[in-house]
């Protein structure tokens, strides 16, 4: 077997590579050359249109049946913004830390894994990378697409790791065992634009908005469950088409997310809200768009496997948590049971994002820890 793969220097050829969502090509290159030299068959997937396309996505595979061990995650990434201390596509390590858009959510965690997978070799069954280049993004056509390779050749895992970075304050703190789900609705309240000292001869939209607002807010939608936080409403954006002072709008809207958990469902949500808005104002609409259900991963092996390989390593007992965002385990666990476990998230999306160095090194022995068992 060819020498292993330094985690670093390939966490730092992968954040080099300028890879904003929808990410393609270079990146891509660099880890299948990265993953050729041992035994992994990569097959790199292209697929979609504009605007949410073309996204490429790349399975690697390596042995055959079961057990089959994968590992989920993503190579691109957010926009850098401004005030970067440098280059956030030119990779450095100062005072120990890697620094570089991607370095925290996810770069590091893939090379990670690969580098766990070229120390091992293969006993017995599969281990795998799905890795896509749209988790950022609208997903339209990132692990979807995945998925349906996977099932179109009959291939399915056993349990998947996905490589988010979930850890708080020191590595191996927290597990992801669960992820709350998403919707995002608009509302749009039609008017009839007129002149403000003449209303009689115009239709205000904007205080049939404030009442849907209103209603809408104090809602109380539950009180959790065992695993998961009470689910939230939250507006994040209220708007009119611009205009003079004395001007009543034509149409005001809002926007607004409900993050939920596995008491509820999107489509119910959806429903509830287009009733509070039909009541509060005939003739306006919603258009809603789940980004993904509630999941709960139960007891089984890849609780053990996961939790015994962090022990292992660092010796911290992690907390099992379903906080935070989503993850695309809201598509992976149609296929098998899924957790998520990585870095520590505090600079995740932020300007000089960052991961300490020795933590990497440290998720990479994890990880191997994590193939070896799976394979016994």
């Amino acid at each position: 077997m060819a020498m292993s793969i330094d985690p670093i220097a390939l966490a730092r050829d992968l954040i080099n590579c300028r890879s904003i969502t929808p990410a393609t090509g270079a990146v891509f290159e660099v880890l299948e050359r990265a993953l050729q030299p041992f035994g992994f068959e990569v097959h790199r997937l292209v697929s979609g249109e504009a605007p949410d396309g073309p996204v490429e996505n790349l399975v690697a595979l390596r042995g055959s049946g079961s057990p089959h061990l994968g590992f989920a995650g993503h190579l691109d990434v957010v926009p850098p913004g401004e005030g970067w201390s440098g280059d956030p596509f030119d990779a450095r390590i100062v005072d120990g830390r890697l620094i570089g858009r991607g370095a925290n959510d996810m770069k590091s965690a893939v090379a990670a894994f690969a580098a766990a997978a070229s120390r091992v070799e293969q006993q017995a069954g599969t281990v795998s990378l799905l890795i896509t280049g749209d988790e950022e993004g609208p997903a339209t056509f990132g692990t979807p697409k995945i998925i349906e390779w996977l099932e179109e050749r009959s291939i399915r895992p056993d349990m998947i790791v996905i490589g988010e970075p979930t850890s708080e304050a020191a590595l191996g703190d927290t597990v992801k065992i669960g992820r709350r789900g998403s919707v995002n609705m608009w509302i749009e309240v039609p008017g009839t634009q007129g002149h403000v000292a003449y209303p009689h001869r115009a239709d205000n939209p904007v205080p049939r908005l404030a009442r849907i607002v209103a209603a809408l807010d104090a809602l109380h939608l539950d009180d959790g469950s065992e695993a998961f936080p009470p689910s939230n409403l939250e507006f994040t954006d209220i708007a009119c088409p611009p205009g003079a002072t004395n001007l009543i709008p034509a149409n005001a809207s809002a926007r607004l997310n409900i993050r939920f958990n596995n008491l509820q469902r999107g489509a119910d949500l959806v429903r509830m809200v287009e009733e509070v808005v039909g009541s509060e104002a005939p003739g306006a609409t919603v258009r809603a768009l789940i980004s993904g259900e509630a999941f709960l991963t139960p007891p089984g092996p890849i609780y053990d496997i996961v939790v015994d390989a962090i022990r292992a390593e660092t010796g911290v007992e992690p907390k099992l948590s379903t906080s935070g965002g989503t993850s695309d385990g809201r598509f992976l666990t149609a296929l098998c049971p899924v957790v998520d476990f990585g870095l520590p998230n505090a600079t995740m999306h932020k300007v000089d994002e960052s991961v300490a160095v020795a933590d990497i090194e440290k998720l990479a022995n994890i990880y191997e820890r994590v193939i070896r068992s799976a394979q016994a």
